[in-house]
């Protein structure tokens, strides 16, 4: 190992820890305002990537049908939600971003799947298509049982993930695919030369932090999340909606996973179950900061990026043994550093 080979796992390294720290912050937020240890985060990562592929290739992806039954039976909660306390406040709303929102993407859907289509519409018509995944979930899965333990949640979670794994079988198929770099070229850094592509995925990550943060500092629905984040039946006395709140947190969380395999997309084969082990790497970033500090997180998953490139070049075999193992010695570390705090202090 040079000093060439060592500046180009870092590339590498540093490429993956920014996609990790997103998916751990994503699993942070999650986690901090509705106390789910969010597993399916990584199936996110899938649907976008899989959506925009089949988008650049002229088809029409699984997606805008899975969107559809999902919004159907969502919908179908609500009313039958409305039926039992006589509150038909919320159908309407309901009604309108679970069914005529998917309905209206649905019939879209022919015209953007044409390789002629740019690639900047085609995201965006891929991002619409599985943001509002985030929200129906929590309210067909989650929200039902928003008061269950953490250890119940974390069940659901597992059950879920094998659910969606199983549902990206039957819509996308087993095929593995890639998409078109967004930006092309290379920038001579030294004796290395970085892609183009990496300046964008790194900036575009760089950028979303950002937004998020002024999302959390400027806007009242962030300061809600906030708020719940730091004492759930506190932020319900004041009048702020705990259900908004966790459908608000999954919406976000399903835009940073898709965002985040659109990133990836260029330069992994993705197949319908490559998110499982992303998500799971964004996890041991989050296991950093235990669940609850986005720094922490952030830098975790730089580290954990580093760790897997360099693992892959001296024991490529096991470089999914290392990162994982990781996550004994920082348990050791939390569980030596933290306090016990009841759920709703």
């Amino acid at each position: 190992m040079d000093s060439t080979i060592i500046l180009i796992l870092l590339q590498d390294g540093v490429v993956n820890g920014a996609i990790y720290a997103l998916l751990g912050l994503a699993l942070v937020l999650v986690f901090v305002v509705t106390r789910v240890i969010f597993i399916p985060q990584g199936e996110f990562v899938a649907f976008g990537a899989l959506t925009l592929a089949f988008l650049v290739n002229g088809k029409v992806p699984g997606t805008v049908h899975l969107l559809l039954i999902i919004g159907i039976l969502t919908c179908l909660a609500e009313l039958y939600s409305a039926l039992r306390s006589r509150n038909w406040s919320g159908v309407p709303k309901t009604l309108l971003w679970a069914l005529v929102l998917p309905l209206a993407l649905y019939l879209v859907a022919p015209f953007v799947a044409n390789t002629k289509t740019p690639l900047w519409i085609s995201v965006i018509y891929s991002l619409a298509l599985v943001a509002p995944l985030g929200p129906m979930l929590y309210r067909l899965v989650y929200q039902p049982v928003a008061e269950a333990s953490v250890l119940v949640l974390l069940i659901i979670s597992v059950a879920v993930h094998f659910a969606l794994t199983g549902l990206a079988l039957v819509f996308f198929g087993a095929e593995g695919w890639r998409t078109p770099a967004f930006v092309s070229g290379d920038v001579q850094m030294g004796p290395v030369s970085w892609t183009a592509q990496t300046f964008f995925v790194l900036g575009t990550c760089v950028v979303l932090i950002f937004a998020l943060w002024l999302f959390f500092e400027r806007t009242l629905h962030g300061k809600a999340l906030r708020a719940t984040a730091v004492n759930r039946r506190g932020a319900r006395l004041v009048g702020i909606s705990t259900n908004m709140s966790g459908g608000l947190t999954f919406s976000l969380a399903a835009v940073i996973g898709a965002l985040s395999g659109m990133l990836i997309a260029p330069v992994t084969t993705i197949y319908y179950d490559t998110g499982f082990l992303i998500g799971l790497k964004g996890f041991v970033a989050a296991i950093f900061g235990g669940l609850i500090s986005y720094p922490l997180a952030a830098g975790g998953a730089l580290f954990v990026g580093i760790l897997e490139a360099f693992s892959s070049f001296w024991a490529s075999a096991y470089k999914e043994v290392f990162v994982f193992t990781l996550i004994i010695p920082v348990l050791m570390w939390r569980s030596f550093v933290a306090h016990h705090v009841d759920e709703e202090e």
